[in-house]
């Protein structure tokens, strides 16, 4: 072994560095390890590497405070954007339901106005038709447009399977909502349809069947004055075409002047007041009729003897028969055949048991040969009441009813009464 300790395998041992520090007299020494000076190297040099960091720091930090700022404001300058877009879309769509509502409020106004116009409407028009269905009848079938679209008056007010649009509308006088349910002719709206585009199209179609309603109401109304115009006119005829006196001026008179458009909302009230006149006639017509004696004394029984010259039954010569002998057993009511005042009922020579009732406007008839009287002088009687009952009394050769027709005391041919009767009676 050597002297130095030096190992033969290893080779040279390092020896450690010696930092030797002489003061005067005084010298001192320190032995630095490796892993101290590898230490302090590593410190030195965290110390230096934390020293420029700073420093890059301090350098660079207002340019990373003023970036982050930058970026920051723009941020909120993106949000405020957004919002401001936001809120625009959203004043849009408030604007668009206002609107929707306002037309919505506006067109169901007019529906409802529209609904209490055909509620006023009817209430005026049912007495006036149930007076005209009793006095002419019921129109025909062909002209009301009814028949031709029956479900349009059921989709107005029934409801048609998923189709219902409930909406709310705002009262514009007390502020407070209230529903007001419609029914569309459409089950399967458009996706793209807005809820304005399904109401507008909503109203369009309640609006044609209130149209179609009115329509049938105006249809309606002409044909019953129609009718009536025809069944006055038919009466009128013929009793003219029997000689008998009518009022054929009546409903007519002699008009002119400029032709003038009429307003559709004032045809309704044209039509209603032209109904009115036409059934005023018609019914002024079956007045006078009424007045005529029209109807058969003895309906279902055989003539025995018409009126005219005829041979006379007891002597055998030519005589003048004033009226018409019906074949009548004993004890059969005797009917009069037309409202009027009992002028006479008693004995009257050859007429036997007689009845004569005025019908006024210089109309009277008379009833003889009867069995029993059962009226009173100055008693008012209608049509079809019984005044006695035939039998064989007076200048009679057999039980029979005797029946005159006489104006301003001049005997009249009663056929023409009859004829015209079975003419008239339906219209009567």
């Amino acid at each position: 072994m050597n002297a130095t300790g030096q190992s033969a395998v290893f080779g040279r041992r390092k020896e450690p560095h010696t930092v030797i520090i002489a003061r005067g007299n005084e010298i001192r020494h320190f032995t630095v390890r490796p892993w101290l000076a590898a230490f302090l190297g590593s410190a030195l040099a965290a110390i230096a590497i934390g020293y420029l960091l700073a420093t890059s720091y301090l350098v660079l930090r207002d340019d990373l405070i003023g970036a982050t700022t930058a970026r920051q404001a723009r941020m909120q300058q993106a949000y405020e954007d957004r919002i401001s877009a936001l809120r625009a879309q959203v004043d849009r769509i408030t604007s668009r339901q206002l609107l929707d509502q306002q037309l919505m409020e506006t067109k169901v106004s007019e529906l409802l106005e529209r609904q209490t116009q055909l509620s006023q409407r009817h209430g005026r028009l049912g007495p006036l038709l149930e007076r005209a269905e009793n006095e002419v009848g019921t129109p025909p079938a062909e002209a009301s447009p009814a028949a031709a679209k029956p479900d349009q008056h059921a989709e107005m007010t029934g409801s048609i399977g998923q189709a219902t649009q409930t909406y709310t509308v705002a009262s514009l006088g007390a502020g407070d909502t209230k529903p007001f349910s419609l029914w569309s002719t459409r089950s399967d709206p458009l996706p793209d349809d807005s809820a304005a585009d399904r109401a507008d199209r909503l109203f369009v179609s309640i609006n044609q069947s209130l149209k179609t309603i009115e329509s049938e109401q105006l249809t309606r109304i002409t044909a019953l004055a129609d009718n009536a115009y025809k069944s006055a006119d038919a009466i009128t005829q013929a009793l003219e075409a029997a000689g008998l006196p009518v009022d054929s001026d009546l409903g007519k008179s002699d008009v002119g002047g400029p032709l003038v458009p009429l307003d559709s909302s004032m045809m309704f009230d044209s039509k209603v007041k032209e109904l009115d006149e036409a059934l005023d006639t018609l019914d002024q017509i079956k007045k006078e009729a009424r007045q005529l004696p029209l109807t058969n004394p003895a309906p279902g029984h055989s003539v025995t003897s018409p009126f005219g010259v005829r041979t006379d039954p007891l002597l055998g010569t030519a005589a003048m028969h004033t009226g018409m002998d019906f074949r009548a057993p004993i004890g059969m009511a005797a009917k009069v055949t037309a409202a009027g005042v009992v002028t006479k009922a008693g004995w009257n020579g050859g007429y036997g048991r007689m009845v004569e009732v005025d019908h006024g406007n210089g109309f009277a008839t008379r009833y003889g040969h009867l069995s029993e009287i059962d009226v009173t002088v100055g008693e008012k009687v209608d049509a079809g009441a019984i005044i006695g009952k035939t039998g064989s009394s007076g200048r009679s050769t057999g039980p029979h009813l005797h029946y005159e027709v006489r104006h301003n005391g001049e005997a009249i041919d009663p056929l023409r009464f009859l004829t015209v009767g079975r003419k008239v009676a339906q219209y009567l």
